[in-house]
């Protein structure tokens, strides 16, 4: 009998086993640290209430006395960044260096107590960002997230190919609740994949660009400002990307590129005799800073982070939940002089799209309803993924990794090509593993799945 030829069909049957196979257990963490990230801020406020939360009052002490304070509390400390207090029923906050550890200072803005204080990496929202990002173990974790996101592209590329409605609506467009085990699960996989395919190829993407690898040559693509905008200023070789952590995000996207000023007066002195910058001393003060972010007119909930060296710049930014909102700003730390002043009218069209993508990501862009949608994506992809490795595991042979057989007649077909190329094309980890998987599915699964079927012809 003539065996039948194994088509594009077959082949992602293949590789969405492989996919799901790496991404699930990847998957259903970046779920549960998003929802844990999701709903910061109705959980900090809950958590942290004796910290954040304070009575109003009148008048408020200015910046520079509880800088004072918090200076007097910590003497050996270094003082990073200052967030003014969100409304007036808010704590403002000093993050601080002491002792090798980044912690958060909470502050009374009406009677210049220190409310205590909050280890600034390890509270549940800095961790459940750490682990979201990069696992918690730097860039190697950085890049195995942004593997599996990438993976996870192919997954639901490849789900939607094989899930697409031919003829049959059951199990696909809706599941068959009277069925029972394997098929039910199947169903829940197949529809949850099927009607979530777009959300999900929106949080991935819109995640994927703030990895280090990938996320980062595409801001070099698209993350340009004219050059003019830097024309007036003496820049730095540092870019503000330097502001973010793994833990703490301090300047929006699209600003990450950007090249960091220098504090003009001292600058030109410095180029001039060519000495090596020496620590920072702003002659203008704390509360001229939180003055000009006033002025300009600066959306509440912005932070200033202070230089570190005699060349450096107060930087006031807010990351903005509408990206409309978006400020960034480089104050020179002697003259007190806006260096660059940089809002969401100056971002190029693709900036604009990315940082829309990243608050739809976080839930932050419509509030409640967008945290609801949210929420809603993260529980169908633990139900995706759990319900994928149910199927597999249901499905296996016994003692056997149940790896769907390809047959040995399989043509090259140019559908699967194009579209592989293309993934490994534009997500270049992806392409590197893919080769590595093929490697290992021609060498060792092949020759595995052969010595087993003479083993059992033979018996």
């Amino acid at each position: 009998m003539k065996q039948p030829k194994v088509n594009f069909y077959n082949l992602a049957w293949r590789w969405h086993f492989y996919a799901g196979l790496f991404v699930a257990p990847f998957m259903v963490m970046l779920a549960l640290t998003g929802v844990i990230y999701l709903f910061k801020p109705q959980l900090d406020p809950l958590m942290y209430g004796s910290l954040m939360n304070v009575p109003a009052g009148h008048h408020s002490v200015p910046a520079d006395d509880l800088l004072k304070r918090v200076k007097q509390a910590y003497p050996q400390a270094t003082i990073k960044q200052y967030l003014p207090p969100v409304n007036a029923e808010r704590s403002a906050q000093f993050v601080v260096i002491n002792g090798g550890n980044e912690l958060n200072v909470f502050v009374d803005p009406y009677q210049g107590d220190i409310l205590g204080e909050q280890d600034a990496k390890k509270n549940l929202q800095a961790v459940a960002r750490a682990i979201h990002g990069e696992l918690m173990i730097g860039t190697v974790g950085d890049r195995l997230v942004e593997l599996a996101a990438g993976w996870a592209v192919v997954l639901v590329v490849s789900g939607v190919f094989l899930w697409w409605p031919r003829g049959q609506a059951a199990g696909i467009l809706w599941p068959r609740l009277t069925s029972r085990g394997r098929v039910l699960w199947r169903d829940l996989h197949a529809v949850t994949g099927f009607w979530g395919a777009a959300f999900l190829l929106v949080m991935l993407l819109s995640g994927m660009t703030w990895t280090g690898f990938w996320g980062q040559k595409y801001a070099q693509v698209w993350n340009v400002f004219p050059a003019a905008m830097w024309d007036n200023v003496p820049k730095s070789d540092v870019e503000a990307r330097s502001l973010n952590t793994a833990t703490r995000q301090t300047v929006p996207w699209a600003m990450e590129n950007t090249p960091m000023p220098m504090s003009g007066a001292h600058a030109e002195h410095m180029a001039h005799d060519g000495a090596k910058a020496g620590p920072a001393a702003p002659t203008i003060s704390l509360q001229d800073v939180q003055n000009i972010a006033v002025q300009r007119k600066v959306e509440p909930g912005y932070s200033i982070t202070f230089p570190t060296t005699a060349t450096g710049v107060f930087t006031i930014a807010v990351f903005a939940d509408d990206p409309r909102n978006d400020a960034t700003l480089h104050v020179d730390q002697y003259t007190g002089d806006v260096l660059a002043d940089v809002r969401y009218e100056q971002y190029g069209t693709v900036a604009r799209a990315t940082e829309i993508g990243v608050m739809l990501h976080e839930g932050k862009m419509f509030g409640v309803l967008n945290q609801i949608i949210v929420l809603l994506i993260c529980l169908m992809i633990l139900l995706s993924a759990v319900s994928g490795v149910v199927i597999w595991w249901k499905r296996r042979p016994q003692g056997k990794i149940g790896v769907p057989p390809l047959r040995h007649d399989l043509p090259k077909w140019k559908t699967a090509m194009v579209i592989m190329f293309a993934l490994a094309v534009a997500f270049p980890l992806v392409g590197a593993s893919l080769v590595v998987v093929w490697l290992l599915d021609r060498v060792l699964f092949s020759r595995f799945t052969r010595q087993t079927e003479s083993a059992s012809s033979s018996s």
